[in-house]
Formats: structure tokens, sequence, C-alpha cells
């Protein structure tokens, strides 16, 4: 097999395309989310009810992973990956001419599918492709992506909502993201020791159901669903605390909160070189430590 080894030419071509695609995925995923209040005052809906915009297309991305995993067995890496990322882009700008919440609903739902593409099979690209030493290093880059798009798409729509309303806040979010994917189509090199096979449906059921047997997969799965969910929760609901009084904040102030989260991008990087030096569990246990004290 010939691995992709880091300090090469095509080693950054490659961190920076999954670069580009996290920054889309995650930004198309999270641009809804300074949104809410938007959505509520439009819609004349719930702070609840508005949060399914960002939760419906959550948990549509969540089970179409499984599947587009198994798709990318037969169709190729790079293909599902790219086609993903080229129809979420496209149907966030469709969302932006929603003319009601339940349309703006079924789009999300649409987004969360299509997204599933490309987060279900960068890893495996990842460990293919990138020889084993660099490989934490690599995958550090792919999550400080997604922790630039999670804020970038925060904070663009959150402030171009402010200006211009939420229908250019999406449409923009949508347009930027094409852009991500043109570069990632362009840098991303062709699998090398990709091999294709059969899709098995038996197999998929079985190889799931083996993975919730397995208790060290299990406790991954519950600190994934534990942390992740507290994080969007906070984030879904502070805006409506911070616009009211006492704090009246403008709009596009309040998603300027969002680029807290920024120091995931420099923490993914740093933690993936620890990864390639002091291995996983450590280097997890540690990280849960800082987590509790914060």
């Amino acid at each position: 097999m010939s691995y992709i080894q880091q300090g090469t030419k095509i080693y950054r071509r490659t961190s920076f395309s999954f670069f580009a695609a996290g920054f889309n995925t995650f930004a198309i995923l999270y641009c809804a989310q300074p949104l809410m209040l938007e959505f509520t005052k439009e819609f004349n809906i719930s702070p609840t009810t508005a949060s399914l915009s960002l939760s419906i297309t959550t948990i549509a991305l969540a089970i179409s992973m499984l599947i587009f995993g198994s798709l990318s067995e037969v169709w190729g890496r790079k293909p599902v990956m790219v086609y993903s990322m080229l129809v979420a882009s496209g149907l966030c700008v469709l969302t932006a001419f929603s003319p009601n919440f339940h349309i703006l609903l079924v789009f999300r739902t649409l987004v969360g599918i299509t997204l599933a593409g490309l987060p279900s099979v960068a890893m495996a690209y990842l460990g293919e492709e990138i020889e084993p030493k660099s490989l934490g290093s690599a995958m550090g880059l792919y999550i400080s992506g997604n922790a630039i798009g999670a804020v970038a798409g925060r904070v663009i729509s959150g402030t171009l909502s402010d200006f211009f309303g939420w229908h250019i806040a999406i449409a923009g979010i949508g347009i930027i993201s094409l852009v991500a994917t043109l570069i990632f189509w362009y840098s991303l090199p062709p699998s090398q020791n990709f091999s294709s096979r059969k899709l098995e449906i038996g197999k998929l059921g079985k190889s799931l159901i083996d993975h919730l047997k397995d208790p060290g997969l299990v406790c991954l799965y519950g600190m994934g669903f534990l942390l992740l969910g507290s994080n969007v929760a906070l984030f879904n609901y502070i805006g409506y605390v911070l616009t009211a009084k006492p704090y009246s904040l403008s709009q596009t102030i309040v998603s300027w909160i969002f680029i807290i989260l920024i120091i995931g991008m420099f923490s993914s990087v740093l933690t993936g070189k620890l990864v390639d030096r002091h291995g996983k569990q450590k280097i997890l246990i540690l990280n849960l430590i800082i987590t509790l004290i914060g």
C-alpha cells in the first residue's frame, strides 16, 4: 500500500481539502442555530419548536451516516463525499426560499440526510490513505475545519440575519459551502488504497449490533451524545436570554459569542499530535478531566 506521508505536497492538499470539507459540513449544519429567534418571530412558534431547525437536521444526519458509510464501500470514498457536499450546499440555498416553517423543516431534513455522506466517510478515507503515524494530525486538521465551520456558520448567518434577514443568511452560507465543495473536489486526491465491495445489508445490520455489544464503543457513543448534546442545548437557547432584558444585546453581538468555539480549531490539532505521541486513552481521559473542571 502507498500511504500519504506528512510533510509532502499531497499531504498538505489532502489536509486542506478535509479542512474545507469540515467547514462545509458544520457551517451548513449549525447556520440555523443563531436564527432560531428569527424563526420564533416570523413563524409565531415557540423556542422549542424553532430548535427543530437544528435538531431534525442532526437526527437525520446521525441516522443517514449509518447508510452512507456502507454506500461508500460500493461507490468509492471521494464520489460519495463530493456529491454529498454538493447536494447539501444546493439544498441549503433552497432552504432560504422556504415560505413557511414546515417547508423549512423538510429542507433541513434533506440537508441532514445528504450531509451524512461526508462525516461518515471522511475518517475511513483518512484511515486508508494517511500513514498511521500521521493519522492523528490529519484528523486533527479535519476536526479543526469542523470547529471553524461551526463558528463561521453561526457568526456569518447571525450577522447577515441582523442586517438582511434569515433568508439572505442561509443563502449566504449555502453559497460559501458551494465554494468549499469545489475546493474539496479539486484538492482531494483519488483513493489509492480503496477496494470496492458489494453492498450487503445483512452484514451492515450485524455490524451495528456487534458495535453495541462492545462496552468501549458504547462508552464513546455515550460521551459523544452527552458532550455534544449539552453544548448544542446551551447555544440553542442562549440567544433568547441575551437578546432579552437585562442584556438586550443585538443579534450580531449574540452571534459573535460562538467565537468561543474557535478554541476547538487549536485544541483539535494539538490533541491529534498528543494522541500520536501518548496514545488515545491517556489523552481522552485528560480531555474529559479538563471538560469536567470547566
